[in-house]
């Protein structure tokens, strides 16, 4: 290795690389930075956090096993716990759209971690006491430690970021329906006016909605915690100690605190991504909930005078540059954006998941940036809609309560007692003249006002059941 003022030359098994001279990282890396100038995207501090678990999670398990010594296995595990902590991501450059099973990514945290741990035991010069490839990178491959990282980068962004993250939404869902379960509005379908529903039915809907997304992601956790580590090249083991995947599984395990093992069949976590394609389709139905829950919220909120005006959203900021005193409901667009995005995540995923050829699978970047994305997106936009929509909004009582009267949709209560017909001509008839139900129906039918009283209770008809005839009531 020799140094020329802001650059130092490196080497590799295909020649000499010239590399900054600050970098920690060597010439693989460096190729890799020359190769792929492709879309300046790096991978996600997620990602990054899982390659060096899996560094320092082999580093003991190769020490335990007597195959790496004491002194270099606790460098390197230091190195490595650096990296997981974030210490170094200025050092991994590569574009994710590289190699497609992201050994550039690999050799990267090899390099950068072989380097540090040179440093750590006193070798200033650079990466001579701990070798990338043979030490560092022991028992693994490219193809069995970038398929483990996605599933050990994707397991903690789930269980500590997205999962909250619903939790307090459905939470935050739930003591609102119940603060306004006593709310009765005009339901629609087609966007029509339809029967009344309880604002806290409504609410409820979505917190339903929210609580079935949880258990979707919380499915597929124990196929994300089956781990391809062990199987190196192909799926075989080979250079590999049989007891590898195993310990490393465990160590993983040990360090995050979460259910981490060695799969069962190598071959398939190293040429598929089955599981990471399954999570993205429960990422792709939150994305359709969050949309729903915000689309809704925004419909609600429109007006103040031309719209639907049942809710007031938070007032946040100024709404438009030209208009003043005009206030838009920004959260709920932020958020529908975010889950359009995380849906669009979902098609990369998809496409990346069937290119497993043979025993690998050749698009592992692509997956585990648009997954982690998604899962990321979908965190920030359940808790941005949890505290900043659904936690603060207001309703407009009285508005609501004279659009429930007028509502001439109503008359479907006295369908058991005056036959559909007889409904939808007083229907019809209380529309064109602007009047109640309750008042055309007291003229059409000539059923007592306390019969009717009872037949058209707006809350009465948001609890069910056949409001005239012989039975319910």
């Amino acid at each position: 290795m020799t140094h020329t003022g802001d650059w130092r030359m490196e080497r590799d098994s295909m020649g000499e690389v010239r590399v900054p001279a600050d970098a920690l990282y060597g010439a693989q890396t460096q190729r890799a930075v020359d190769n792929f100038p492709v879309s300046g995207l790096r991978f996600s501090r997620p990602f990054i956090r899982a390659l060096g678990l899996i560094k320092l999670a082999a580093a003991e398990a190769n020490a335990a096993l007597g195959l790496l010594p004491p002194e270099p296995a606790a460098a390197i595990g230091a190195a490595a716990r650096e990296v997981a902590d974030g210490r170094w991501d200025s050092q991994f450059p590569v574009d994710v759209f590289q190699t497609g099973s992201g050994t550039s990514t690999n050799m990267n945290a090899n390099e950068v971690i072989a380097a540090r741990a040179g440093q750590l035991l006193g070798d200033a010069a650079g990466p001579r006491v701990v070798h990338p490839n043979d030490h560092v990178n022991m028992g693994q491959s490219s193809n069995d430690v970038i398929p483990a990282a996605i599933h050990v980068a994707a397991y903690e962004q789930a269980a500590g970021e997205l999962l909250p993250a619903l939790r307090h939404l459905r939470d935050v869902l739930d003591r609102r329906a119940a603060a306004l379960d006593d709310v009765v509005k005009t339901g629609r379908t087609h966007l029509m006016d339809a029967m009344p529903v309880r604002l806290g039915q409504e609410i409820g809907a979505w917190s339903s909605q929210v609580h079935h997304a949880i258990a979707r992601i919380e499915a597929v956790l124990p196929r994300l915690a089956e781990l391809a580590l062990g199987g190196t090249a192909v799926g075989t083991g080979i250079n590999a100690h049989p007891e590898f995947g195993r310990r490393a599984a465990a160590a993983l395990a040990r360090l995050t605190g979460l259910p981490f093992r060695e799969g069962d069949n190598h071959f398939e976590l190293q040429a598929t991504q089955d599981t990471a394609v399954e999570l993205s389709g429960q990422l792709k139905t939150v994305a359709v909930t969050l949309m729903k829950v915000a689309n809704d919220l925004r419909w609600m909120n429109s007006g103040p005078q031309a719209g639907l005006a049942e809710v007031v959203l938070p007032a946040l900021q100024p709404g438009s540059s030209i208009m003043p005193g005009k206030i838009n409901p920004v959260i709920c667009e932020a958020v529908i954006m975010a889950a359009a995005q995380a849906i669009a995540c979902d098609t990369a995923v998809t496409l990346g998941g069937q290119w497993g050829n043979f025993q690998l699978n050749t698009m592992l970047p692509l997956v585990a940036h648009n997954l982690l994305q998604a899962q990321g997106l979908l965190a920030a936009a359940a808790r941005l809609l949890a505290d900043k929509a659904v936690a603060g909004f207001t309703v407009n009582r009285t508005a609501v309560a004279e659009r429930v009267e007028k509502n001439p949709i109503m008359v479907t209560a006295l369908n058991p007692v005056i036959g559909y017909d007889a409904a939808a001509a007083i229907a019809k008839r209380a529309y064109a003249e602007g009047r109640r139900v309750r008042d055309v129906a007291a003229e059409a039918t000539g059923l007592a006002p306390a019969e009717l009283d009872r037949l058209l209770d707006p809350r009465s008809l948001t609890e069910g059941g056949i409001k005239g005839g012989g039975t319910g009531g």
